[in-house]
């Protein structure tokens, strides 16, 4: 095994002349190099997450191990992306199995695996280091390729679900000191028109979840309406009002159709919320253990005539808060066999991430894989506005009150 260090810029310009499809081989071929990896290979979760996808690298398609599908439930691999712990035992011929999770400010791309010859706490943390800057490689470079949208496609994805999921976020989770935000999104046999969005400015969180009316190809393309006109309004500088309202009028005048939908904006600062709820069910508030509705006043979905303009509503947000986002699909028919205040409660140590996938799972199951409606969660962690790390911690320890 060589005894060299890896060197993490040498990776990165490495991959910056390798082609956009070979990011996660110029990984594998350092560690191969440096550490005598073998079986290097990357995995990633489908659409549903479900199972993983294995690309093999490095050791190339004599391993006829690549494209292969892995149950994730219950396995290793679903204990790593959980934890975030790098994992190492045995591979029953004297060497070391390494699994390491690939993972960029909260959101799991996916996981590296490979067989050492041997290990040791430099080498381990080496290994964690490629996986890290993995991370960012292919965050950059899926950009310009299909690879990897291919490869989480396990069933054949229909027009309407292609439009869909190019409205959703490019990364399904965010970590920064103040908060980590994590959506997920269960698509229904005929779509129906669910949408989630975040973004980050200097001083503000934008949160958005919407439903658009209808199924199919006609409600994603009235999300497609729908979620162009709040970005617009959003990237225009427009205040939350102005963002519902363009939202509003755009449907009013070039759709056929209406939608709910829920916005938030949140200050960095203090933590306080500006919320319009445009019809939209009503979020889930986990603090100090109890989990309770937030019952904000309700106006009429974006699209339908009404005199009366959007009302903006505040919310104050403590430290240690946990607020759940839903849409209709999550309490619908079957869905609502799921106890979702139960559920809230049972997964407050999770990290949003790993709560969304745990809802997702609980309504995908209930529904027995064949939902008649999108059923879309977001998970929102408040830490505070003093905190001074991404890794502050989950869960609601706060007995402050709800409304400022």
């Amino acid at each position: 095994m060589g005894r060299d260090a890896l060197d993490l810029g040498e990776v990165l310009a490495e991959a910056e002349n390798a082609s956009p499809v070979e990011s996660v081989d110029v990984v594998a071929v350092s560690l191969q190099k440096r550490f005598g990896a073998a079986c290097v290979s990357f995995l990633f979760a489908d659409l549903v997450g479900h199972e993983l996808i294995r690309l093999t690298t490095a050791d190339g398609p004599a391993s006829g191990r690549s494209g292969e599908r892995i149950g994730l439930r219950g396995s290793v691999y679903d204990r790593v992306l959980e934890t975030q712990v790098l994992h190492q035992e045995p591979d029953g011929e004297g060497g070391r199995r390494v699994i390491a999770p690939v993972t960029n400010r909260g959101d799991c791309v996916g996981l590296l695996e490979m067989t050492l010859p041997r290990t040791d706490e430099a080498v381990l943390r080496q290994v964690g280091e490629a996986a890290h800057a993995l991370a960012y490689i292919i965050v950059t470079d899926r950009r310009f390729t299909d690879l990897y949208h291919v490869g989480r496609r396990t069933t054949p994805t229909s027009l309407a679900a292609e439009i869909q999921h190019q409205l959703l976020p490019s990364a399904p989770c965010c970590e920064a000191a103040q908060f980590t935000v994590a959506g997920g999104l269960v698509p229904a046999d005929d779509i129906g028109g669910d949408t989630y969005d975040y973004a980050l400015d200097r001083d503000t969180l934008h949160l958005s979840i919407t439903d658009a009316m209808g199924h199919d190809t006609d409600s994603a393309l009235l999300a497609t309406l729908l979620m162009g006109a709040l970005r617009g309004a959003r990237r225009a500088g427009c205040d939350i009002a102005e963002q519902a309202r363009r939202a509003h009028r755009a449907l009013l005048e070039h759709g056929r159709g209406t939608a709910t939908g829920q916005l938030l904006r949140i200050g960095l600062q203090d933590g306080r919320a500006r919320l319009v709820n445009a019809g939209h069910p009503w979020p889930l508030l986990l603090r100090d253990g109890k989990v309770e509705e937030t019952r904000l006043s309700v106006n009429l979905p974006f699209g339908v005539p009404s005199p009366t303009a959007y009302r903006v509503q505040q919310m104050q947000l403590r430290p240690g808060d946990r607020l759940i986002m839903l849409t209709d699909g999550m309490q619908d028919r079957a869905a609502a066999t799921v106890d979702l205040h139960a559920l809230v409660r049972d997964t407050r140590t999770l990290h949003p991430r790993e709560a969304v996938r745990a809802f997702v799972s609980e309504v995908y199951e209930a529904c027995r894989g064949n939902l008649q409606d999108d059923a879309t969660v977001m998970c929102l962690d408040w830490h505070g506005t003093h905190a001074t790390s991404r890794r502050a911690p989950s869960g609601a320890n706060s007995s402050d009150d709800l409304w400022s």
